[in-house]
């Protein structure tokens, strides 16, 4: 496509995101009343992107975010706070829950007390309830309190279906629980690849959401660069594809040392994780959004080494360049910031454990618990992509060729509001002595393309995704 025709397609896009909210919001009322890898000496875990649950007590009842801060010396957020903060509340009121979409959950294990759970949930924060759909894909295990992966898991489990819940209330819950985690080889991903697959190819899902990932450079052959261990497990990708499912992945926690340790410590190089690296899934980074108590925002997002963080230290976010995967099409308009390779994240949400999540379980210490990391945003966006697929009326597909050029549209005096993309330009994710990329105007390495503003980017991805063909690979 030649650049004349490349600029005459992004100004007719921008004309119609300026009256996109509207459009949708008139049509929804109108029709509706959400493995453990062994190779080359170091050894993955395929584990979740979270920071784990923090020690408060196990309370009986969250604490509003300013009692956090006097007590606990942080913030703490609820979902109602996180659906005004990203300005969701409009696009409730015009009709658009998700009603009529599917979200896909994967977790090893599960939660055995999830559907209870989620009931209390919902109950704290008047949301409608909702029964998840529980697929179980081989034998789980039974549920051992004092076997720590099985409890992060289920931590896991919790925290997706909460809040892809609570941000699109309409949609249906399906949770694959799948019955490895962590063992030798590749053993559990291509067990949860198959769940995908299989629940795939019997049209239940419109989105999936994936809180889990295991670094590059640890599969067997990457040392060779022989990358086959990584990219034949691709299809249940390839399959979402082909039937026009969103799937997304969380771009992990630390930085660009990732979420893998070897037996030193963190790998002393850039590092990126699988799936988020993938360019058939979209990957979602971490901020830390200032809230107050009413869930109004008192500040711009920022992300990586903030004085916000519980952990000054710490990363709030993953991200940088591929070591599997080159640049994707997609990213053909930001080659400056990506080089050659495939860069993540591509949009990014709250992470950071200074404005973590409240959750309700009882598998374990019963109670109210605050958990937060990449984890925790990668649901949020797969709720926003239910409600995006409400209002177009199908599902989206794979959304990076859109979602990029609602990026580049973002930068535009007259249509960049109307994108609902919000930039980030402030952090970075370095981490353990390795330099990282940091937050700057437009797309970067440290947020993507930022957060949103989802009264303008729900119409906006509905309609971008509608009109865009590609598959993004």
């Amino acid at each position: 496509m030649s650049t004349r025709k490349r600029a005459t397609r992004a100004g007719a896009l921008g004309l119609a995101i300026a009256s996109a909210f509207t459009l949708a919001a008139s049509t929804a009322a109108s029709t509706v009343t959400s493995a453990g890898i062994q190779g080359s000496g170091k050894s993955v875990q395929v584990r979740p992107m979270t920071w784990g649950s923090r020690d408060v007590a196990d309370l009986p009842t969250p604490l509003p975010t300013s009692q956090c801060l006097a007590q606990l010396a942080i913030n703490c957020y609820s979902p109602l706070q996180y659906r005004s903060a990203y300005d969701l509340n409009r696009v409730y009121q015009a009709g658009i829950t998700g009603r009529g979409k599917t979200i896909l959950i994967v977790d090893s294990y599960g939660s055995p007390t999830i559907q209870n759970d989620l009931n209390v949930f919902d109950k704290q924060w008047g949301l409608p309830d909702t029964k998840v759909d529980i697929r179980r894909f081989g034998t789980i295990p039974p549920f051992d309190p004092t076997d720590s992966t099985m409890v992060s898991w289920a931590e896991e489990t919790t925290l997706d279906v909460e809040y892809a819940h609570a941000i699109a209330p309409g949609a249906k819950i399906v949770l694959a629980e799948t019955p490895v985690a962590e063992t030798e080889g590749v053993t559990g991903l291509p067990e949860m690849m198959n769940a995908e697959k299989s629940l795939i190819d019997a049209g239940v899902p419109d989105v999936i959401s994936q809180s889990f990932g295991a670094t590059e450079d640890t599969f067997p052959g990457f040392a060779q660069h022989d990358y086959s261990s990584l990219t034949d497990l691709r299809y249940a990708y390839k399959d979402a594809a082909a039937h026009h499912v969103t799937v997304l992945a969380s771009a992990g926690d630390n930085g660009v040392t990732s979420q893998t340790l070897d037996g030193n410590g963190f790998f002393p190089y850039p590092a990126n994780s699988w799936p988020s690296s993938d360019p058939l899934v979209t990957s979602i980074g971490g901020t830390y959004p200032a809230i107050d108590d009413s869930g109004k925002r008192l500040a711009p997002d920022v992300t990586g080494n903030d004085n916000n963080l519980l952990d000054p230290g710490g990363v709030v976010g993953g991200g940088g360049q591929s070591h599997v995967f080159g640049r994707p099409d997609f990213q053909n308009g930001v080659k400056s910031v990506v080089g050659a390779q495939r860069g993540t994240p591509d949009i990014s949400f709250s992470a950071t454990l200074s404005g973590a999540a409240w959750v309700y379980f009882t598998f374990t210490r019963p109670g109210w618990h605050l958990i937060a990391g990449t984890s925790e945003s990668c649901p949020i966006m797969s709720g926003v992509v239910a409600l995006a697929a409400q209002a177009a009326g199908h599902r989206l597909g794979t959304i990076n060729p859109a979602l990029y050029r609602l990026g580049q549209l973002s930068t535009n005096p007259t249509f960049g509001k109307f994108t609902g993309i919000q930039d980030v330009t402030v952090g970075n994710i370095s981490d353990n002595g390795v330099t990282g990329p940091s937050a700057g105007p437009g797309y970067d390495m440290a947020t993507g393309w930022g957060t949103i503003d989802g009264a303008y980017f729900v119409p906006a991805l509905a309609f971008a995704a509608s009109t865009e063909g590609g598959h993004g690979d």
